[in-house]
């Protein structure tokens, strides 16, 4: 299986609101996915993110990569060392 954890939109037009999916690469953005691990909320400021660090740690554990915008996202607020890509 190759798996991503990435940005799934939900929320109204102009009022962008993301889940924090672990999803197959090959499925669409906003589809089918393994499990939600989080939420970003770009909208409030400072925006605001909420994630299940320790089911994060066990996906990455499990060799799963993040997209670019996730890894910034879970470095940036200090929660999780995503490991370096190669």
């Amino acid at each position: 299986m190759s798996a991503k954890i990435r940005l799934a939109r939900a929320g109204a037009k102009k009022k962008p609101f993301y889940r924090i999916v672990v999803t197959d690469r090959r499925n669409q953005r906003d589809g089918q996915f393994l499990e939600m691990v989080g939420t970003y909320d770009p909208m409030k400021k400072p925006s605001e993110i909420r994630l299940k660090v320790d089911r994060i740690k066990h996906w990455l554990s499990h060799g799963v990569k993040p997209t670019d915008t996730v890894a910034r996202l879970i470095k940036e607020h200090g929660l999780v060392e995503p490991p370096t890509q190669a």
